[in-house]
């Protein structure tokens, strides 16, 4: 991996209860713009290079939920983690993602987020 560009953060998605409260409060306060709308009501957010991912799962925790790397290749990094990806089957942007040692979600994609 060590010959491969350095991987970049490029989204947070936090966990929220109103997405557009949520999105507003970004948008007004940090003058984040919004980039895209989600089928599933995801509002993808950015400052034009890291972008912020207001979802909605009530059955999971409230807040920060994971955050992503855009890689040159998944495939070599999800070999070089020695664990096998998962898909993402949620409709959202990202193609797949790992677990680091204390199972915190960790999306990668080789083709990045709405920035």
């Amino acid at each position: 991996m060590s010959d491969m560009p350095k991987p970049r953060i490029r989204h947070i998605a936090i966990n929220v209860q109103n997405r557009d409260e949520v999105a507003d409060y970004y948008k007004k306060l940090f003058g984040l713009e919004e980039k895209y709308r989600g089928p599933n009501g995801t509002i993808y957010l950015s400052d034009g290079h890291v972008g912020v991912a207001l979802i909605s799962r009530p059955e999971m925790p409230w807040g920060i939920n994971h955050f992503g790397f855009v890689v040159d290749d998944v495939d070599a990094l999800v070999e070089a983690a020695d664990t096998t990806a998962e898909s993402n089957v949620f409709g959202a942007v990202a193609e797949s993602w790992i677990r680091d040692p204390e199972g915190n979600r960790v999306d990668i994609s080789n083709h990045g987020w709405p920035v």
